[in-house]
């Protein structure tokens, strides 16, 4: 453990830190949410097609508030360790606290939740239907690489966190 950041571990090799340029994705994460909610939204204006009772639109704005606070907390998390965000950079910890404690990925999840949120909220089948190839990206053309990337630069230490925290929820 870190003990100027509790909740976060740091990489234990310097000689690989001075070389490490972050991971490499198929495509950055807010720009996929935001491709995929855009593409949603144009596809809704020219072929409506509602999906949910209207009784149940109010919930994606709830979903997109519980998105909202969920993505600020896991940003001041990584904040407060003073690791980057950005999958380009090298991360410098392990960050295990706020909502990392029960999500390894909370970014993503918030980005999930307000897709859904926006798709439930306006009733779109096609912001809903955007969710499927969207998360699949995100887990297999980013978590993946990621999840490698961070074995890789923690080993053990990040395994013992795989283990012991979901992937989503």
């Amino acid at each position: 453990m870190n003990e100027a950041h509790p909740g976060v571990t740091s990489a234990t090799s310097e000689p690989a830190a001075a070389r490490d340029t972050g991971v490499v994705v198929l495509v950055r994460p807010p720009i996929l949410f935001l491709v995929a909610i855009l593409a949603g939204i144009g596809l809704n204006l020219l072929w409506p097609t509602p999906v949910v009772p209207q009784s149940v639109e109010p919930l994606g704005g709830l979903l997109v508030v519980v998105a909202i606070v969920l993505f600020a907390s896991a940003v001041r998390e990584f904040r407060r360790a003073a690791t980057p965000i950005r999958t380009r950079h090298p991360v410098t910890l392990v960050v295990r606290g706020g909502p990392y404690r029960f999500s390894r990925n909370p970014i993503y999840l918030s980005f999930t939740l307000l897709l859904l949120g926006i798709g439930i909220w306006v009733n779109s089948a096609w912001l809903l239907g955007m969710l499927v190839p969207t998360v699949l990206l995100i887990r297999y053309g980013v978590i993946a690489r990621e999840e490698r990337y961070l074995t890789t630069r923690f080993g053990e230490e990040y395994l013992r966190y795989q283990t012991a925290v979901r992937r989503w929820i």
